[in-house]
């Protein structure tokens, strides 16, 4: 596998540093579970970040700082205990990593024409969807934008757009400032993990017909 796109550095060592949110994590690690380049500098942030804490000067607690740190991870924690099956549920997608498929998953639902979308249920709440979506062989999909952050890890197939050619492995990155419209290659479906904040924004009078209908 030849991986061409991947994570910039900045979500590389938010990811080390544990600043991600939960659906952005989940996207990251599918990406670096396949991208021994990506698992490298990610570790390397983590070897940094030990580093550094290692060499601050020891400082005084604050009185009451233990009881403060608790009440925050009580916080912090889900009000219950996520429950995993004893054994990974049969989700028969190439390319996704069995941490993954631990998950629990909802249907497979009609978005657009030849377009499916898979709802992956996270043990915690996050402002970030993740979900699988799976498009038919040359399938065109509208040019569209995002009003927020979009991560997009290829698992099988492939897809192109203006950013160049997106097969397994691969790592798309979308947010306000792109514009773009994948187009699946010929020959096989492609599916892809998503972990997408904000909303889909379709152009043109053909996207604006269709904006009501489609919802990711």
């Amino acid at each position: 596998m030849t991986i061409a796109h991947h994570p910039t550095e900045e979500l590389l060592s938010a990811f080390a540093a544990g600043t991600l949110d939960l659906g952005q994590h989940v996207a990251m690690a599918t990406h670096l579970v396949s991208c021994p380049h990506c698992r490298a500098f990610a570790h390397s942030m983590e070897h940094v970040g030990g580093a550094v804490i290692e060499n601050l000067p020891p400082a005084r607690m604050s009185t009451g700082a233990l009881a403060e740190a608790e009440s925050r991870l009580n916080e912090a924690a889900p009000a219950t205990a996520p429950a995993f099956p004893a054994e990974a549920p049969r989700v028969e997608v190439a390319g996704l990593p069995f941490f993954v498929r631990r998950y629990r998953f909802g249907n497979w639902k009609w978005i657009a024409p030849s377009v499916y979308l898979r709802p992956i249920i996270l043990p915690a709440s996050s402002k970030t969807r993740v979900f699988l979506l799976k498009s038919g062989p040359s399938t065109r999909m509208l040019q569209h934008s995002h009003t927020d952050i979009e991560l997009t890890c290829v698992l099988s197939g492939a897809f192109s757009h203006d950013g160049g050619r997106y097969g397994p492995g691969d790592f798309d990155l979308s947010d306000e400032s792109v514009q773009h419209q994948p187009i699946v290659e010929a020959g096989a479906e492609c599916i892809c993990l998503v972990a997408m904040q904000g909303q889909l924004k379709l152009n043109g009078l053909i996207g604006r017909i269709m904006q009501p209908f489609v919802r990711l």
